[in-house]
């Protein structure tokens, strides 16, 4: 039973479409690098018209943990998603602040960072291929080594999803320009990602 997560919604109109079709999580980008950046005020008005059933994930890329702690306590997001060089104790400090949870990614070469995933304090981990948003697959061979939940991310498309689903069955697959056309989401592919999996949970049950 794999969680859908779409990440990078930027518009009134990508919240709309999530509303319809329903995904577990979205989430909004505030690292500063990203093109798909947003800020606290526009997540804060997306947030609002968010479906409630819908959890937004906040994406951070080496953050100041007073920001992430105060979007989080503020319902601004229900979520933290650390994308940079955040350690275990980054996660602990975060932790004395709020109670919400996190989730750190991990761009996976090799066994080692395989291992490093494993050894995360972070109540999820996702396993992408290096920075993310590249819309590159990582070798799905290392993830079949975790014994936790994860997010899988990293190139997912209406292609490969179902091929990754039945291989890997994570907690959760996250997907951005594969739900993208011309570098903005696309209602169509949205609506048809949720159905690939939903239908795929449904065979499981």
């Amino acid at each position: 039973m794999s969680k859908i997560k779409f990440c990078g919604l930027t518009r009134l109109c990508d919240i709309q479409a999530a509303n319809i079709c329903k995904p577990d999580y979205i989430g909004f980008v505030f690292a500063r690098k990203s093109r798909r950046c947003i800020t606290s005020k526009q997540a804060k008005e997306l947030k609002n018209e968010l479906h409630s059933d819908i959890s937004a994930v906040g994406v951070f890329v080496n953050e100041d943990i007073a920001k992430i702690a105060e979007l989080l306590n503020n319902g601004v997001i229900d979520i933290a998603q650390l994308h940079g060089n955040e350690s275990n104790e980054y996660i602990k400090r975060l932790r004395a602040l709020t109670d919400k949870t996190i989730i750190k990614a991990f761009g996976i070469k090799n066994e080692a960072d395989i291992l490093e995933a494993k050894n995360s304090k972070a109540d999820y981990i996702l396993l992408d291929t290096g920075n993310g948003g590249t819309g590159m697959v990582f070798n799905w061979e290392l993830a079949k080594n975790i014994n936790r939940p994860y997010f899988l991310a990293g190139g997912l498309n209406l292609e490969n999803i179902k091929t990754a689903v039945e291989n890997l069955n994570p907690f959760a697959v996250d997907v951005s320009s594969g739900i993208e056309t011309d570098g903005v989401k696309d209602k169509a592919k949205m609506t048809e990602f949720v159905k690939i999996i939903r239908e795929m949970n449904e065979r499981k049950d």
